[in-house]
């Protein structure tokens, strides 16, 4: 909005207001986003936290959870608003409104939003832990995410949405055989000519499975007080780096990256998630004053899948993001391990001594703080792993 404004003005008086001309430098304008986001949550949240504790939106404890825990129940949740609330301010003040990409993680990031916000009403409300049903989460989670797929599969080479429409039209037409131009492959890093043609399909799948698994892994390691959210800071603003890189044809070609246009506009949306989960661990850290909920840890985690679709970094954001893949593996194996035992020994067997993974430390005699910062320490180093990969090829 401010860039149109700006470019409006400057078209007006050109001699008086040149200075405006800094405006379309997107570095700049990510840097003011991080800082109006930051801002707001900084200003707004003590406001927030105070509504959300008159409404007795308290965090409900399980009861076969860490023990420590309980003195946590009744802290208010939700708080998962005040970072959307100043992701979507700071976005729209910042970024180009004619750019489709950070409409569509705009969109996915809301979407995700909105199931979390009727999970956590639910655990709240009817005071039921568990709080919406997973076939129903599910089944919300999968929509958007087909949703999402299918627009990215046709909008990754193209510029306009209606190039999108016809190429999706061609697509049925076709019979569902069209394939998928190379820059939508599946980019392997740390090698400089491998990838993957995935065609319409593949990409559909793996879109799906990025944009979802990330909503439930960023989900399940929401956990421990600030555990969350400065891993979503770290790789988000890692992802904001590869979006600027895909979105320049000189960065692109030096790299040997696929260029998209417009990609780089992202790093609007992920400087103001950085700026917005920073003023949110504010808050949060420990002892934590409110928790994000499932409205914040479904959002964010949509928004991290489908900015790496866009920029192609699929498993880029796996290796910076093993945090959230061994918090979701670490479930997986719990549960799947737990069945097979119980069906064939009648008795159900652990792996872990809990999961999620974080629990498990605890339960081995690892203080929450100590949880805390180790796994920001691994997100940190594997970001740069990530980062690496940028030029390591």
């Amino acid at each position: 909005m401010l860039l149109s404004l700006a470019q409006w003005l400057q078209g007006l008086y050109p001699e008086q207001l040149g200075f405006l001309r800094v405006f379309q430098y997107l570095t700049f304008r990510a840097v003011l986003a991080a800082m109006t986001s930051l801002l707001i949550g900084l200003a707004f949240g003590p406001w927030v936290i105070r509504r959300l504790a008159e409404l007795k939106i308290g965090q409900p404890i399980r009861e076969y959870g860490v023990q420590a825990h309980i003195a946590k129940s009744g802290t208010p949740t939700m708080g998962g608003v005040l970072i959307l609330i100043g992701i979507g301010v700071s976005t729209l003040l910042w970024f180009d409104w004619s750019n489709r990409f950070v409409w569509i993680v705009m969109l996915v990031t809301l979407g995700f939003g909105a199931i979390g916000w009727v999970d956590d009403w639910r655990k709240v409300v009817h005071k039921n832990p568990e709080g919406m049903r997973s076939r129903e989460k599910y089944f919300w989670q999968s929509l958007i995410g087909l949703v999402a797929a299918l627009y990215l599969a046709f909008s990754v080479s193209e510029t306009s949405n209606l190039r999108v429409l016809e190429l999706f039209l061609r697509w049925v037409q076709s019979g569902f055989s069209n394939d998928l131009p190379p820059k939508a492959d599946l980019l392997i890093p740390f090698v400089k000519s491998v990838s993957y043609p995935l065609g319409v399909f593949g990409f559909i799948i793996l879109t799906y499975l990025v944009i979802v698994g990330t909503s439930n892994a960023v989900n399940l390691t929401d956990g421990l007080d600030g555990l969350a959210i400065m891993p979503v800071v770290m790789v988000g603003s890692a992802l904001g780096v590869f979006a600027y890189v895909t979105g320049s044809s000189v960065y692109s070609k030096y790299l040997i990256f696929p260029y998209i246009p417009g990609a780089g506009e992202l790093l609007i949306f992920c400087a103001a998630m950085a700026g917005a989960g920073l003023a949110f661990l504010w808050f949060n850290t420990h002892p934590a004053q409110v928790f994000m909920g499932d409205v914040g840890a479904l959002s964010l985690g949509g928004a991290l899948g489908t900015i790496a679709v866009i920029t192609r970094q699929e498993i880029v954001l796996s290796i910076m993001g093993g945090v959230f893949v061994a918090e979701a593996l670490s479930v997986m194996v719990q549960v799947s391990w737990f069945k097979y035992t119980k069906k064939k020994f009648g008795t159900g067997r652990r792996i872990l001594k809990m999961a999620p993974l974080h629990h498990h430390f605890e339960k081995s005699g690892w203080k929450e703080t100590q949880v805390v910062v180790r796994f920001w320490i691994i997100t940190m180093l594997l970001c740069l792993v990530g980062l690496a990969s940028l030029k390591l090829r």
